[in-house]
């Protein structure tokens, strides 16, 4: 396991990464635990843009084209979520997204 992989791992919240094409590429297990109805770890390898309705498809699409950073409060189940979606880059070259949702108290 690398660096980045056990760093993901040992946080309290889901980690999800996806590549510049909007590729899901990594998920800790915080969240293929949240996203188990929607398949869990069997998510990597599939698009975010299935996963998302309009106007949320549109909004991922510009963000990934722009580079642009996304926070928001998430409500689901009757649970506030902070969602922090940013793009993440490995020396100095963009290389897609990293979104890590924090339960808020």
């Amino acid at each position: 396991m690398n660096a980045m992989q056990q760093w993901s791992e040992e946080v309290g919240f889901p980690v999800t990464i996806c590549d510049k094409n909007g590729i899901i590429v990594a998920m800790n297990q915080k969240s293929k635990e949240l996203f188990k109805k929607d398949g869990g770890g069997k998510l990597i390898g599939k698009s975010l843009l299935d996963c998302h309705p309009e106007p949320s498809r549109t909004k991922l699409l510009i963000m990934l084209e722009n580079h642009q950073p996304n926070t928001y409060i998430s409500n689901s189940g009757g649970k506030d979520r902070l969602v922090h979606e940013t793009p993440w880059y490995e020396q100095g070259e963009y290389m897609g997204f990293v979104e890590i949702i924090i339960a808020i108290p």
